[in-house]
């Protein structure tokens, strides 16, 4: 959560205590780097010159309002933006949120519930996208890592073919079901998959010679007759 608190918020009150009050909150909270200002001019110049990560607006500014102000501000930036204000009517918080603000406080507010809208917020735009790593598990003795495509045995790796890994992820995906051979022919092959039956049975094969310790009597990786293939997996890593 601290990452955060380093981001850079600009304050749009024309009303100094206001400003001020806000401005300790969020310093009491742990943010350190906060802008101040009282119009829409001088808004925009900070928004130019010292880009700042969030903006909280009032809606009833000196020089014109938060509406607007937002408006100028989405020709060059998409930051987001809290309105904080008295004017609570639905037409008022619709408005602001139809132009682009990621939320809008009524006046009086809790400075706990800013503090932990602006954080949510804050989370949302700039948290880094979630790479999800291909699982790891154990079949018996056989750990297979789909990210590296290997599969280790015995002391020994077996890298895992193109096709090979397709089919094992899909079967992965839906572990202990029932995966249709024709599920399975489309997850490789595309929609045009008729008559690869014979050339999955050739890659399932493969498959279990690298996996199962007996791939005749296989343990892991079960054939379903007349419907497909089954993979059992009893540990993930």
């Amino acid at each position: 959560m601290e990452e955060w608190k380093q981001k850079k918020v600009l304050i749009v009150e024309d009303e100094l205590e206001i400003r001020n009050m806000i401005d300790g909150f969020l310093r009491k909270e742990g943010f350190s780097r906060i802008f101040h200002a009282g119009s829409c001019k001088e808004a925009l110049e900070i928004c130019a010159s010292d880009k700042p990560d969030i903006a909280i607006l009032d809606v009833m500014l000196p020089d014109g309002d938060g509406f607007g102000l937002l408006t100028s501000i989405r020709r060059f930036s998409q930051i987001p933006v809290i309105f904080l204000s008295a004017r609570g009517e639905d037409e008022d918080r619709l408005l602001g949120l139809g132009l682009g603000a990621d939320d809008y406080i009524v006046k009086p507010f809790l400075p706990r519930e800013l503090v932990l809208r602006l954080l949510v917020i804050l989370r949302r735009v700039y948290a880094p996208p979630q790479i999800d790593r291909l699982p790891v598990f154990q079949l018996g003795d056989s750990t297979i890592d789909l990210e590296a495509a290997i599969v280790t045995r015995d002391h020994h790796e077996y890298a895992l073919t193109a096709k090979e890994h397709a089919l094992l992820r899909k079967l992965y995906e839906n572990r202990g079901r029932i995966v249709t051979s024709d599920a399975l022919c489309q997850s490789v092959w595309g929609d045009d998959y008729y008559g690869y039956e014979n050339t999955l049975m050739v890659h399932m094969r493969r498959i279990r010679e690298k996996i199962e310790p007996c791939p005749s009597t296989p343990e892991f990786l079960l054939t379903v007759r007349g419907l497909g293939y089954k993979l059992l997996v009893k540990e993930e890593l």
